[in-house]
């Protein structure tokens, strides 16, 4: 039976490393990047519009296609999500730490103040963790499912207004308009989970990079092709 350890001739991979983040995880956190991306920009022009343009205004249709553009992207953002939650329940044991903090374990508390007073710089070597340190696991929890759920369904809420009374985003969504105290409302929750995505994802690149130019193992080139792999300790 072949093994994920590195240690495998036929993968010629250092001894140690261990297959972390299957195929789908990967693709996912890529397209899941990149629908982030677009959202947050067409996001702020649809909630800070350019200047009017010079002309017939039959002659331009760039808020239209801003907004078009943004709801793309609402899609492959919540498909992607749906995806990931199928991956999480078939995938490897990896693929659910996205979705279940082991807070019932004393050990990850441990780790989840470990690894605090590693980026407080009070502690100099980050604990070795071979899927996500509860740190991560904590912050990916409540930025990527909460509020990525909280940005899903906030979004087609105010999709349903713009598709009127009686269709399927008015059906399903159309309830978090009162629940929020009305439109406006609604907008300015979802305009500041925009804020809070853009905040989130600027903190996680520090730290990815952080722990993959410092930390015990690798962290950036693990996402890329899936493989945990300890540095050498010469």
């Amino acid at each position: 039976m072949q093994s994920n350890a590195a240690g495998n001739i036929n993968d010629g991979r250092p001894e140690g490393a261990v297959y972390v983040f299957e195929l789908p995880v990967r693709v996912w956190h890529v397209t899941h990047a990149l629908s982030i991306v677009v959202l947050a920009v067409t996001g702020y022009l649809i909630a800070n519009p350019l200047p009017s343009l010079d002309g017939e205004a039959s002659e331009h249709f760039l808020m239209g296609n801003l907004r078009l553009v943004h709801l793309v992207a609402a899609y492959v953002f919540s498909v992607g999500f749906a995806v990931r939650l199928y991956w999480a329940i078939v995938g490897n044991k990896y693929a659910r730490e996205l979705f279940v903090l082991n807070v019932w374990s004393k050990a990850w508390w441990r780790d989840l103040f470990e690894e605090i007073k590693y980026y407080l710089f009070i502690r100099r070597d980050a604990p070795p963790v071979l899927g996500h340190n509860a740190l991560a696991q904590a912050a990916m929890w409540v930025f990527n499912v909460v509020l990525g759920l909280f940005m899903i369904v906030t979004g087609f809420a105010l999709h349903g207004e713009a598709l009127g009374l009686g269709s399927w985003a008015d059906i399903g969504f159309g309830w978090v308009i009162p629940l929020l105290g009305g439109s406006q409302s609604v907008r300015m929750w979802h305009l500041l989970g925009m804020w809070l995505f853009i905040v989130f994802s600027i903190i996680h690149i520090y730290m990815a990079w952080r722990a993959e130019l410092m930390g015990p193992q690798t962290s950036i080139r693990t996402i890329v092709d899936g493989w945990r792999v300890p540095r050498s300790k010469e």
